[in-house]
């Protein structure tokens, strides 16, 4: 039996790559990482209008329903261009919103949400202390859990805020990713066992989309790099010719595509367990994809005017982002 894409799914992801070409995301890239979002915010709308967000968002709140398989296919070709933004945050806040089925919450941001209007960050049990782009994103939502009430001695259980701002920005490997930590406090959107239960499924659909992102990363990485040694020359013949780096590129292209139907395989099941091995599988194929870039490219590698370097700096964070290999490994094993 073999399990392919529809036609329409690949028709998805052609008219994303050619409107992200057109977009030439490695300006808005450059420009994000500098502090100006706006550029980065126009691609946004694009992605909007085609869609994209509203694969995470019920088709009550302007969205097209809950489907997992598209958004793998998006963001795959996200992770090709560099796309800036909480992407992978903003689809997770969408699906913590609609799991809790608050109607009035879900009104409030679902549909901007879904045509690209509202861009979220957030912070969940488990992930790191930061939030990605708080600066640029329109609100970051916090699920956190309360002190204890000295008249329960327990805390009622987590709760669901939008933080009131965020620290000052700090220094990341990728310098596209933003990073900052949410302040305390703040409004009070839900609070008990359903925000726990939301947040764990919004996780899951976080660490989905990373992995897509992760797999994106490294074929673009290994799509350059085979471009690069057919046209790098030693001893009078393009160094692609030679066996070890022949070699090389295989072992990358192996790993890459042994990634791709676990990914693909874990968003139709949406297991925990599937999209954690989805999770390690990508990471580590695009962080070979890195590593390999990088050798082969050689001092040119480390040039950070080249925009080889916008997806160097990638692979290792997505590889950590949303559950390290460690931590996925720990959940496929549980």
């Amino acid at each position: 039996m073999r399990f392919l894409l529809t036609d329409e799914q690949q028709a998805f992801a052609r008219s994303l790559d050619t409107m992200l070409t057109a977009a030439d995301t490695p300006a808005t890239a450059r420009a994000w990482a500098a502090g100006e979002p706006g550029p980065g915010r126009a691609v946004w709308q694009h992605l909007g209008g085609a869609g994209v967000f509203a694969l995470a968002v019920p088709e009550t709140y302007e969205g097209s329903g809950l489907l997992p398989v598209e958004l793998a296919v998006a963001f795959v070709e996200l992770g090709r261009h560099a796309v800036a933004g909480p992407v992978v945050e903003t689809v997770a806040a969408a699906v913590l919103v609609a799991e809790l089925g608050d109607s009035a919450l879900a009104k409030r941001l679902l549909p901007g949400i879904a045509t690209g209007e509202i861009a979220v960050s957030v912070l969940l049990p488990g992930s790191e202390p930061y939030a990605l782009d708080a600066d640029a994103a329109d609100c970051v939502l916090a699920v956190t859990a309360p002190a204890p009430r000295p008249d329960a001695g327990s805390p009622a259980g987590p709760e669901l805020r939008t933080a009131p701002g965020h620290g000052s920005v700090r220094a990341s490997v990728d310098p596209v990713r933003r990073l900052s930590i949410p302040l305390p406090g703040g409004e009070i959107l839900a609070a008990g066992a359903e925000v726990a239960a939301a947040a764990a499924r919004a996780g899951q659909w976080a660490r989905l989309a990373t992995a897509a992102q992760s797999l994106g990363v490294g074929l673009a990485l290994l799509d350059r790099t085979v471009a690069y040694v057919k046209q790098r020359t030693q001893f009078g013949a393009a160094i692609g010719s030679f066996q070890a780096v022949k070699h090389r590129l295989a072992d990358t292209l192996i790993a890459l595509e042994f990634a791709r139907p676990l990914l693909f395989g874990a968003a139709l099941s949406m297991d925990g367990a599937d999209v954690a091995a989805a999770k390690v599988a990508a990471g580590e194929a695009a962080y070979t994809a890195a590593r390999t870039a990088l050798q082969l490219h050689g001092a040119a590698g480390y040039t950070e005017e080249l925009d080889l370097s916008l997806w160097l700096r990638k692979a290792r964070p997505l590889r950590d982002a949303w559950g390290t290999p460690a931590q996925c490994r720990a959940a496929v094993l549980a």
